[in-house]
């Protein structure tokens, strides 16, 4: 398998602000068998539904207008730190429905230490969130990126869960990093991951990442959601799309 380097392409426009770190509740910390927790109880998503949120995360494979350019969703969401996206697989309906795969690229804060490049399962996903499950990785040590790799075991998981609120949808996530098992608590957690996938400080970086990103849906998705419904989105949807090289 071919090795691709990725690097982040120059950030997308953006005339607002994001969402300041502070604006959520952030705790990060190590269980007692080592795995790191990382959990956020985001500001009110104000104007976002649990429906538009689900329906997003089916729908992120393909492009949408933005700032008079039609580029891919996934970049939108994070207009920074975004790098690529695509369903390794579709339900029957085309879509990222649970128990499809998708393929994922970001690097926090646009920096290669904090590049992530994994393929991700969708064990759920419903209006009342999503959780996902890591089963391959590239890892990222200085300059050098190394193919995905398949893990044989759970290492991580990543649950957000949307909560109905007035005005809007309260939206908390958690991420664990490590595995619940003998050999997780005795080398796995606090030694190999650490050092070879997610060291502590990229779970900082990852709290202010998903802060970010979580509260960018204000900014573009009820509209795009709209425009959907209405059926002028429809042309400019492109699934499958091909990674650079």
């Amino acid at each position: 398998m071919n090795t691709t380097h990725w690097t982040p392409p120059p950030p997308l426009a953006c005339p607002w602000q994001f969402k300041p770190l502070s604006s959520a509740k952030t705790r990060m910390q190590r269980l007692p068998d080592g795995r790191l927790e990382m959990m956020i109880k985001h500001d009110l998503l104000r104007g976002v539904t649990r429906e538009m949120l689900a329906w997003w995360f089916c729908h992120i494979d393909g492009t949408m207008e933005y700032m008079g350019q039609i580029v891919p969703r996934y970049r939108v969401w994070h207009p920074r730190d975004h790098i690529f996206y695509r369903d390794v697989t579709t339900a029957a309906d085309g879509t990222g429905s649970a128990g499809t795969r998708r393929h994922i690229v970001e690097a926090f804060d646009r920096k290669r230490r904090y590049l992530v490049n994994i393929i991700d399962r969708v064990v759920k996903l419903d209006e009342t969130g999503i959780l996902l499950s890591t089963e391959q990785a590239g890892l990222s040590l200085g300059a050098f990126q190394s193919p995905l790799i398949p893990l044989g075991v759970e290492v991580s998981t990543l649950q957000h869960d949307f909560i109905a609120a007035p005005l809007g949808t309260r939206y908390e996530s958690r991420m664990i990093v490590g595995r619940d098992s003998l050999f997780g608590e005795v080398l796995l957690n606090r030694r190999l991951l650490p050092w070879l996938v997610f060291p502590e400080d990229m779970g900082a970086a990852w709290l202010r990442h998903n802060v970010e990103e979580v509260g960018h849906f204000e900014r573009f998705l009820p509209t795009f959601y709209e425009r959907w419904q209405a059926g002028k989105e429809r042309a400019e949807v492109v699934f499958g799309s091909t990674p650079p090289e």
